[in-house]
């Protein structure tokens, strides 16, 4: 599929951007110093934010895997997807599958340049412009229907990405939304982090005058997310716990962050 010539925003190295402060929590180098500035008073705030930042690149991996494999899916609209970095949902879901297809969607100039150029000669998956807040648009736009058969089941990617929609914004309707494009079978994939009182000033306070705010929340309100949904197993759970490669030690740094799988009825 060739890669989407929907026009592109204008990239603003002044404002730091959430999508390229994480960048630089997995790592990564496609960050300015404003995001470097940004992320590291974070760090500082809360110390675990690169390892939270990873251990939920790693169940975003888990779940692709488990999709594409044990559940039998093979098509990703993958929404919110950031900056592309190692073992990206195409890439996890056409080692299982060869014949998975994703569409990427991401409202941030940087990471569509970089997912283009990524995705240019890859026939299976595609990349477009759009925002959560605007679900229509997603599910309707043209090459997001050449690319996913809607008739068939879908899994809707959601990782790291609700808690930066405000309340105002109506987050859970968002979801309702797209899921409601999807058929029965299809699966919902979100993380987000837990609210923490601790620390909820701090992080409220560096994300500020970011590219976008962070609302954590409770993971009661969490899981009302996948409200009428059927969870796989093990369920709502931080991400550390969803199916790990390996046992979990008691001694690993709790991070807080809450993930799951969804499946529609």
């Amino acid at each position: 599929m060739r890669p989407s010539t929907d026009p592109l925003p204008a990239v603003s190295t002044t404002t730091p951007n959430v999508a390229r402060m994480y960048d630089y929590y997995l790592g990564g180098k496609d960050n300015y110093a404003v995001d470097r500035e940004r992320a590291e008073q974070m760090i500082a705030t809360v110390p675990l934010v690169r390892e939270t930042a990873r251990a939920n690149r790693a169940f975003l991996g888990r779940a692709v895997r488990f999709l594409a494999g044990e559940a039998g899916i093979d098509q990703f609209l993958d929404i919110g997807a950031g900056l592309p970095t190692q073992n990206n949902v195409h890439q996890v879901a056409e080692r299982v599958n060869p014949a998975s297809r994703v569409m990427y969607v991401d409202n941030d100039s940087m990471v569509l340049v970089h997912a283009r150029a990524l995705l240019a000669t890859n026939a299976r998956t595609g990349v477009i412009q759009g925002d959560v807040r605007n679900p229509v648009h997603i599910v309707r736009h043209p090459e997001v229907r050449g690319l996913l058969d809607l008739s068939r089941p879908v899994a809707v990617m959601l990782v790291s990405l609700m808690h930066f929609i405000r309340d105002e914004d109506n987050p859970y309707g968002l979801v309702a939304s797209l899921m409601a494009a999807v058929p029965s079978g299809s699966c919902l994939v979100l993380s987000h982090v837990e609210r923490q009182r601790e620390y909820e000033d701090a992080v409220a306070a560096s994300y500020a005058r970011a590219s976008a705010p962070v609302v954590a929340r409770p993971v009661e309100e969490i899981g009302r997310f996948f409200d009428g949904m059927d969870l796989v197993y093990p369920g709502l759970v931080n991400v550390r716990q969803w199916r790990p490669d390996e046992e979990v030690s008691p001694v690993d740094p709790d991070v807080r962050f809450f993930g799951a799988i969804g499946v529609k009825r």
